[in-house]
C-alpha cells in the first residue's frame, strides 16, 4: 500500500546560492495511524546530471579534480576527483547538460550520453538528485586546466586507466558519493562495452 503524507506549511529560512526552507509535515506510520508534525530544514538544490567519459580503446577514463566548499572542515584537502557534472537550468535536457559540461569543465567532446541511474545524495536534508550518464569518448588528448573564470572554476581534468579509478575509490582518494557512485555501476557494465568492440 503506498504511503501518503502532507506538508502543513513551508517557510522561506534562506534564500542565497542555495535557498532552505523550513518545512512541517506529518505522514502514514509503518505501524498504521500519523506521526506528530514534524519540522524540518530542506535546502533546495535542483537537479545535477554527471558524465563518465569511458575510451574503450584505452580501458580509461577522465577524472576531474576542483576544490569544493562542503569539504574545507574535513581531515583532508578540499580539493575532491569526480567526474565532470553540472545542474540542469530551465529548458535543458540532461544530455544537452553533460555535452555542456564536458566542454567547460574538460574540454572535451562527448559522444552518444546512456543513461544509467539516478540517486538522492543526501535525501535527509536535500532535495538534489543527481542522474549519472557514460559516454564513449576519445580521451587520447584530454587533460588539462578548465573551468569557466566567471563562475570561479578552477578545474583540473587527466586520464586515467579505469582499474586505477577503482583503486581510488578503495584507498579513499575518491570520497565523494557522485565518484564512487558512477564507478561502482559503470563497472557493472565495462565487460559488456569492452566485449562490444
Amino acid at each position: 500500500m503506498k504511503k501518503q503524507w502532507r506538508i502543513l506549511n513551508r517557510e522561506t529560512g534562506f534564500k542565497g546560492f542555495f535557498t532552505l526552507f523550513k518545512y512541517s509535515f506529518e505522514h502514514e506510520l509503518f505501524g498504521g495511524g500519523w506521526s506528530r508534525t514534524i519540522e524540518r530544514e530542506v535546502m533546495h538544490r535542483g537537479h545535477a546530471v554527471a558524465v563518465i567519459p569511458y575510451d574503450p580503446a584505452s580501458d580509461s577514463t577522465l577524472l576531474i579534480e576542483q576544490f569544493r566548499a562542503g569539504a574545507v572542515l574535513g581531515d583532508r584537502p578540499p580539493w575532491l576527483l569526480e567526474f565532470i557534472a553540472g545542474m540542469v537550468e530551465e529548458g535543458e535536457s540532461e544530455v544537452d547538460v553533460v555535452k555542456r559540461e564536458a566542454r567547460e569543465e574538460a574540454g572535451i567532446e562527448i559522444g552518444d550520453a546512456h543513461y544509467l541511474t539516478t540517486y538522492y545524495p543526501s535525501p535527509g536534508g536535500n532535495t538534489e538528485t543527481i542522474s549519472i550518464y557514460w559516454a564513449k569518448t576519445d580521451l587520447s588528448r584530454a587533460g588539462g586546466i578548465h573551468g569557466l573564470p566567471t563562475e570561479g572554476e578552477d578545474i583540473r581534468s587527466f586520464v586515467v586507466p579505469f582499474d586505477e579509478a577503482l583503486a581510488m575509490v578503495k584507498d579513499q582518494r575518491i570520497n565523494n558519493s557522485l565518484g564512487i557512485i558512477s564507478l561502482l555501476w559503470f563497472q557493472t557494465i565495462r565487460q559488456e562495452i569492452q566485449s562490444d568492440l
